[in-house]
């Protein structure tokens, strides 16, 4: 029986992928530069019989390696491989050896998985019944690298029926998978904003056109579009992240800089939010005299599952794993995920893979220094995934 087998290979190579789960969390890259991280994952699928792999996708070191089935039916899965720039407080074994850099969002879990179906499903390739492409993306924390939209205007999606993916998840207890249809995760896209003044003396701001006082306006003032402008059923996320002016406490600067970021779950609203963000910006600078420039990038689309892959995601995986370890989640959340670009292409699933451990005092979020999983949630994704991909090929032909 092929659940069977999956669940007794998934384990069997659990040891090796934690193995690879640490080495990369060892040698973290930041977006675009995971060169080494390519590397290694080329030689592993090598080592597993994998020659049909292409390279240098995506500007950078994007990965897209196809295992031939039985048809030209083909289901894509994947990993992103990018770090972020956090230096590492866990004092693990296996801590981050580059200073300042971090995989404080899981993706080695995430690539060390996806090799883990990579091995898994070589050893089984004469029972799949189409193509799996398995792809290890570049690039994720960062949207002005073009990570998943760069890959999908390349093609990777070519001929593909549908695409999963997965992200660990410290709310959700390890040994359990969560996802819900339709909305699962936000937009997030970045502005820049500079307010252009006159500098004076700070003993005469009379004498000038006070740029900190400005932004301090501004600032409050966005963060007022929300409550004010936003429809209270509509989610929506406004977050200065950045602020940065002047050198001396004795000197009002010529100019202040400020950036952050903006998270929706509505099209609509994410189209009308820059625009109520520039009338802020207008009618506060001209009311004291000053100037500004705004820059808005729209970065990663919402996650929005496909109802129809989502509900055979839930169904495979309580046959995998037990129905009281599948949860379907109430509610979205506001962070961002580029996997969101595929979903644009292809119908698809994201799933948030389990990975607390109350016990062990693995509970740290993500991005933060102090952020670990439950080792036993490994063989759990590479079973997950494996699982699905073999039963959507074999559903569909």
């Amino acid at each position: 029986m092929i659940r069977d087998k999956i669940l007794y290979l998934s384990n069997k190579i659990k040891d090796e992928v934690i193995e690879w789960r640490n080495y990369l969390h060892q040698n973290p890259e930041l977006s675009g530069e995971e060169y080494n991280t390519s590397r290694f994952v080329i030689d592993k699928l090598k080592s597993f019989g994998i020659d049909n792999i292409e390279k240098n996708i995506g500007k950078t070191c994007g990965l897209v390696a196809t295992i031939q089935g039985k048809s030209d039916f083909t289901v894509a899965l994947r990993a992103d491989m990018d770090a972020l720039p956090i230096k590492e407080k866990t004092e693990k074994t296996y801590c981050s050896k580059i200073d300042g850099v971090m995989h404080a969002c899981g993706h080695d879990v995430h690539t060390a998985i996806l090799l883990g179906v990579a091995k898994l499903l070589s050893e089984i390739k004469d029972e799949i019944p189409g193509n799996v492409k398995l792809i290890f993306q570049p690039s994720e924390e960062r949207t002005d690298k073009e990570g998943a939209k760069k890959l999908v205007e390349e093609g990777v999606l070519n001929n593909v029926s549908a695409i999963f993916g997965l992200h660990v998840f410290p709310e959700i207890d390890c040994g359990k998978i969560g996802t819900r249809k339709g909305q699962l995760m936000a937009s997030a896209d970045i502005f820049h904003i500079k307010i252009k003044g006159k500098g004076c003396h700070a003993s005469r701001p009379h004498m000038g056109v006070d740029t900190v006082l400005i932004a301090a306006q501004v600032i409050n003032s966005l963060h007022h579009i929300v409550s004010r402008k936003v429809d209270p059923l509509h989610p929506a996320v406004i977050t200065i992240g950045k602020i940065k002016g002047g050198n001396a406490e004795n000197v009002i600067p010529d100019e202040v800089e400020l950036s952050g970021t903006v998270r929706t779950l509505s099209i609509n609203l994410r189209e009308q939010i820059p625009i109520w963000i520039e009338n802020v910006l207008s009618g506060i600078t001209s009311s004291y005299g000053g100037s500004y420039s705004f820059d808005y990038s729209y970065g990663t689309a919402p996650v929005v599952n496909n109802n129809e892959t989502t509900e055979f995601s839930i169904n495979t995986l309580k046959d995998l794993l037990g129905k009281e370890n599948i949860i379907e989640l109430e509610y979205p959340s506001m962070g961002g995920e580029d996997f969101g670009e595929y979903l644009l292409k292809v119908p698809g699933t994201f799933l948030r893979l389990g990975v607390r451990n109350v016990e062990k005092g693995i509970t740290a979020p993500l991005h933060s220094p102090y952020f670990d999983i439950d080792e036993n949630a490994i063989p759990i994704g590479v079973a997950s995934l494996s699982y699905l991909a073999y039963n959507w090929l074999s559903k569909s032909n």
